[in-house]
């Protein structure tokens, strides 16, 4: 007869994850490539296409826009499947869907198969990106997820960095079809099987939606519960709707906005580039900090900060480089804040499916925002887009007040 006390300590293989490190850096890495084959595939391969097809900027960046809104419409069934079978089979699903919808691309000769190849992609970006990843990390790793997304968020930031060059070679010496076939093998090739393979599964969830064997976890009494729960949750996705709405806005026209200023092309594209290391840099910080303080307080930073930023750049203020630095480091700990806050207030059950409920807002703002400023650029010029978003920057600020009265009252 076996050893009752062996059997004890055996535990179920299915069960079984790697360590937290190798699962961070596969995730980084599946990360910088999903982001690099997708939201920011069109900054670069844009013109290309254009000059090509003689499709229309606007046609052709608005793909984008559209797999933005698929992506907000699957999140909450993103999140649902998460929580229910752990994010290993959903991140498989985005990298098949990833790499299907760059294959064709390739082929797109159309606007309609162009089109159709982008709702294929959003929907890819949708189960494979930010919100994905961090409710990845929050059904492994529960209440102790937080510096996972912290750590993740780093290898995010590196995704233009590195995916930027990349796509401008492909373009070079494969043209723009043959950068998206190459990116399109990237995602089946590399991106899938490192997900398959190296992303430990999750045992099977009990009808409510909590893991087995955490009866301990669900009795704590630190989260939110009845209509403080509700109020915060919806101000949260409040606040987080608004921010997709700066990000997207001034990722967009930011350009546009600098030229306003006085400043020749050069000179805002070297400008444009601290957006950049001031947000990895921020995310620095949190990580070395964030252990010390509730993710409340790196949400009204993140907010802060943005406010200031946008602030002064809608004041002309001589200083560019300050007003951008401080957007750049809010926006990039806005992004840790967008992971860690959810699971800080309303815990790690159902931690999957509400990310997919924040998700959808925001992504369906991030995919009609940059339309809304160029609406606003050619109606009053690009100081009243400035105007626009610094008085949004302030709502979002008093917002997020009213989120931490709620979070903080006892």
């Amino acid at each position: 007869m076996p050893n009752s006390a062996a059997e004890a300590v055996v535990e179920d293989p299915s069960t079984l994850k790697p360590s937290p490190r190798v699962v961070i850096s596969t995730l980084g890495v599946t990360q910088i490539l999903a982001w690099g084959s997708s939201y920011y595939l069109p900054a670069v391969l844009a013109k290309p296409i254009v000059a090509d097809t003689g499709w229309s900027l606007a046609w052709v960046v608005g793909g984008l826009s559209a797999g933005l809104l698929a992506a907000g419409l699957v999140a909450p069934w993103v999140g649902r499947t998460i929580d229910a079978k752990g994010g290993r089979p959903v991140l498989i699903g985005s990298s098949v869907l990833l790499g299907s919808g760059l294959a064709l691309l390739a082929l797109a000769h159309s606007l309609p198969v162009y089109f159709m190849a982008w709702l294929m992609i959003g929907v890819g970006m949708g189960s494979g990106l930010y919100d994905a990843a961090f409710a990845t990390l929050g059904r492994l790793y529960g209440k102790q997820a937080r510096h996972a997304i912290t750590t993740l968020t780093l290898w995010g930031g590196f995704a233009s960095t590195v995916c930027w060059p990349l796509s401008a070679w492909l373009v070079e010496h494969f043209g723009w079809r043959g950068a998206c076939t190459v990116y399109a093998a990237i995602q089946i090739f590399i991106s899938l099987p490192l997900q398959a393979f190296v992303l430990p599964g999750l045992p099977a969830a009990r009808p409510d939606g909590k893991p087995a064997g955490s009866a301990s976890e669900a009795a704590s009494t630190a989260f939110l519960t009845g209509t403080r729960r509700t109020r915060a949750f919806l101000l949260l996705a409040a606040v987080l709707t608004l921010g997709s709405v700066t990000a997207s806005m001034i990722g967009v026209h930011l350009l546009t906005f600098l030229q306003a200023h006085g400043l020749e092309l050069a000179a805002a594209v070297a400008l444009g580039a601290l957006v950049g290391p001031s947000q990895v840099g921020a995310r620095i910080v949190e990580m070395a900090f964030g252990r010390h303080y509730h993710p409340i307080w790196t949400m009204v930073a993140s907010v802060a900060l943005v406010a200031t930023g946008v602030i002064l750049l809608a004041a002309g203020f001589p200083i560019l480089a300050l007003a951008l630095a401080l957007y750049g480091a809010g926006n990039g700990i806005g992004s840790i804040a967008k992971g860690t806050l959810p699971l800080a207030l309303f815990g790690p059950f159902g931690y999957a499916s509400l990310m997919g409920r924040l998700a959808m807002p925001s992504l369906l703002a991030q995919a009609l925002s940059p339309s809304i400023g160029a609406v606003l650029i050619e109606w009053d010029g690009a100081d009243a887009a400035l105007r626009f978003l610094a008085g949004l920057a302030c709502l979002n600020l008093a917002l997020t007040g009213l989120l931490w009265v709620t979070a903080r009252k006892g």
